[in-house]
């Protein structure tokens, strides 16, 4: 952000940076897996309640701290107490630990984007993966080889998540969530639609609908569901905070 003073030029820029923030591969990942782990439709129930006591709240707070400070995070940890600010650090650490996790992911999706006008996978996409994509192997001597294509696409997501972050907060953050959003969930719904017509989608449907209701009872299906929330609204890595 250029400017720690900047504030959005209109709500529906902040609702749907916040909404980016939360609607990621938490939750298009890991949500169906959780979900058909611990009790299918039933999951929804701690999922929902988990949501209300540990989601909503903990978004407000960070969002009622960075309104009321509004600096960076390492400022507003020094501003509460001094001796706090090496834990905005860390989770300033922890943060880009993750980016560069999605930075490679994004960086795979690109080249499979191009690969996919060609179906260059074939009828084996994890071999291709792994070892077309990848050059990966069981020995530690090519763990320094760079892959020219992988590299490239890593250099391409960095070099654009510099040059939208590095711009004033509405003209980077706000312009790309009002342009990408959109697509996001048309990309979403295009998806859920074909997995509809995909083999074995009649097994998901029958643990949705026919929920688990004895799973409620165990304390592991509670733990998932609020581990999902955690990690479904990126809780903890202060962005509420950093938007308001």
């Amino acid at each position: 952000m250029a400017n720690e003073k900047s504030v959005w030029d209109s709500n529906i820029a902040f609702v749907l940076a916040m909404i980016g923030s939360a609607v990621g591969l938490g939750n298009i990942w890991r949500f169906p897996n959780v979900l058909y782990s611990n009790g299918g439709g039933s999951f929804m129930i701690p999922y929902i309640v988990s949501l209300f006591i540990l989601g909503i709240s903990f978004v407000l707070v960070e969002y009622a701290v960075g309104f009321k400070f509004k600096t960076s995070l390492s400022k507003i940890f020094f501003s509460i107490k001094s001796r706090l600010e090496p834990i905005a650090w860390f989770i300033i650490l922890v943060v880009f630990l993750i980016t560069t996790y999605y930075v490679c992911v994004v960086a795979w999706d690109l080249i499979y984007v191009a690969l996919s006008l060609t179906k260059a996978w074939g009828s084996n996409p994890d071999l291709f993966f792994t070892v077309s994509v990848l050059h990966a192997s069981d020995s530690l001597s090519g763990i320094t080889e760079i892959v020219p294509w992988v590299f490239i696409s890593v250099l391409l997501v960095w070099l654009s998540s510099w040059f939208i972050v590095q711009k004033d907060l509405n003209e980077g953050i706000g312009k790309v969530s009002k342009m990408l959003l959109p697509i996001l969930l048309g990309i979403v719904i295009i998806i859920v639609a074909f997995s509809l017509t995909l083999p074995g989608a009649s097994i998901g449907y029958t643990q949705i609908f026919t929920p688990d209701w004895s799973a409620l009872t165990n304390l592991n299906v509670w733990l998932a569901a609020f581990g999902q929330i955690v990690f479904s609204l990126s809780l903890g890595m202060s962005i509420a905070l950093t938007y308001a």
